[in-house]
């Protein structure tokens, strides 16, 4: 199965590259790496805004790093040339937006990390990853995911 048939298997429909919302650019290429800015959790176009341990739970912020993961796509797609030309996710690092007592950071990340193997097959999209618990995101979006990507 190609991964387009994957993406329309799942529903998903990749989104253009967002603008960015300050001095930075969505990604950058040097030789076969791409690395994408870190994109922060949306839910109807809007910053999906919470702090995991307070106002959310972990299956809610599992929902946002998938859904984060849809727009990283977006943007790898538009930096490789199409998803067809990456060789391997490398890296995820993951900023979740959390309480201090909150220790569930991984588990909100792997909401990114399944839908990486899910599209990509578990030889392109397993990766390294780190999870972190941080005290607030910008514009107060419950995480934020960055990623690198080896492509062709």
């Amino acid at each position: 199965m190609t991964i387009a048939e994957r993406l329309a298997k799942l529903g998903i429909t990749l989104p253009p590259v967002a603008a960015p919302a300050a001095a930075y650019v969505p990604s950058v290429r040097t030789g076969s790496l791409v690395f994408i800015s870190g994109h922060i959790a949306k839910r109807d176009g809007k910053p999906w805004v919470g702090q995991l341990g307070t106002t959310m739970g972990t299956e809610e912020g599992k929902a946002a790093a998938r859904a984060i993961a849809v727009d990283l796509m977006g943007t790898l797609s538009a930096a490789a040339g199409g998803l067809e030309n990456v060789v391997r996710i490398v890296k995820v690092m993951s900023l979740v937006n959390s309480a201090p007592t909150y220790t569930e950071h991984h588990l909100v990340t792997n909401g990114c990390s399944e839908l990486f193997v899910e599209v990509f097959g578990a030889a392109v999209g397993s990766h390294a990853r780190s999870a972190y618990g941080v005290a607030q995101l910008p514009l107060g979006a419950c995480v934020e995911i960055e990623l690198v990507a080896e492509v062709r």
